[in-house]
């Protein structure tokens, strides 16, 4: 069975690491909008989805 000779340093093992991240949430523009929201999920902007009104927005200037 295979042993390591050597502990693993700490710059080893963070450098092999480096890419276990969580990958970038992806954004595409809202059709009705043009905002940058999630896909498959109701435009925070607008409160549509699908074309549909789905969410009351309140107006942030009020």
């Amino acid at each position: 069975m295979a042993v390591p000779k050597r502990r693993t340093s700490k710059s080893k093992k963070r450098k092999r690491r480096t890419h276990y991240r969580a990958p970038a949430i992806g954004l595409q523009p809202c059709p009705r909008c043009g905002d940058p929201r999630r896909p498959h999920r109701v435009c925070p902007s607008c409160g549509y989805y699908g074309g549909v009104k789905r969410l009351e927005i309140e107006d942030a200037n009020a």
